[in-house]
């Protein structure tokens, strides 16, 4: 059964981040897409240059028009820009029942642009956060969340997705990219254990929307897959996606990595 999967995100209009990456990730790895905007970007491979927030009853109607309607398998929730919205979405969901619920805390573009209100992190963790299955931020994204100091060492990171476990989603995956060397380690910890999940850097500029694309990936996973066997799976796509990045030529910044670089074949 194809799993239909549901992405709750901001719009990027040149196609690197938010939905329009998570549609082609879910896409990718054979998942049904379906998505909520909650706020318009005017954005391309170079920055932010405007955000128009949708209302939060809209984005509730658009959650209960989907939930009414269709299956949904998983949920993927990005950008969520201000209190109101991450409430909103929080209400709904729990409303509907929803599962395999996978939260990317989005709070800065790759170019450094702000995408979540300061008002909007407290509503995050207190109320999206403890709906998650899985939580994946990035280093800076768990430092906010903790109201910490950035991690910079792998000894760090140990102690900080503990933390994190304990604001209560049932899984975390830290982030490592943004240590120094030659290799990025994400943790994934389930209360329990700690799981290591070493990977070679890739020699790129073209990393935008890589946060999105991973979270993505793995609500397109869920479905049939446990959690560690999902995550492994999604880190997997999402560095050969890099891996492929420069055969796309899509903007002079931060380009975006290649979602179908196992469909597409040069020259087709």
């Amino acid at each position: 059964m194809v799993p239909n999967v549901l992405s709750i995100a901001g719009s990027d209009p040149s196609g690197g981040a938010g939905i329009q990456a998570d549609l082609k990730a879910f896409s990718a790895l054979g998942a049904y897409g379906m998505t909520v905007i909650t706020a318009l970007t005017a954005q391309n491979t170079r920055g932010v240059t405007g955000v128009r927030v949708i209302e939060p009853d809209f984005v509730a109607a658009q959650i209960d028009a989907v939930f009414a309607d269709v299956r949904v398998d998983a949920v993927k929730i990005g950008m969520v820009a201000t209190a109101e919205i991450a409430n909103a979405i929080a209400d709904r969901l729990r409303q509907h029942g929803a599962r395999n619920i996978v939260l990317d805390p989005v709070m800065v573009a790759k170019s450094g642009d702000r995408l979540l209100r300061e008002d909007a992190v407290a509503a995050v963790r207190e109320r999206l956060v403890p709906l998650a299955s899985v939580i994946t931020p990035n280093l800076p994204e768990a430092a906010v969340l903790l109201g910490a100091a950035e991690p910079a060492t792998l000894e760090d990171m140990r102690r900080t997705v503990r933390a994190l476990h304990g604001l209560g989603s049932t899984w975390v995956l830290l982030k490592g990219g943004h240590l120094a060397g030659g290799d990025s380690t994400d943790l994934l910890f389930d209360g329990a254990a700690i799981t290591e999940l070493p990977a070679a850097r890739i020699a790129t500029r073209n990393t935008h929307g890589t946060g999105c694309t991973l979270s993505a990936a793995i609500a397109a996973l869920l479905p049939r897959h446990d959690m560690a066997g999902a995550v492994r799976r999604a880190k997997t796509y999402l560095t050969g996606a890099i891996a492929a990045a420069d055969l796309l030529t899509v903007g002079s910044g931060h380009g975006p990595v290649h979602h179908f670089h196992a469909v597409w074949r040069e020259g087709s």
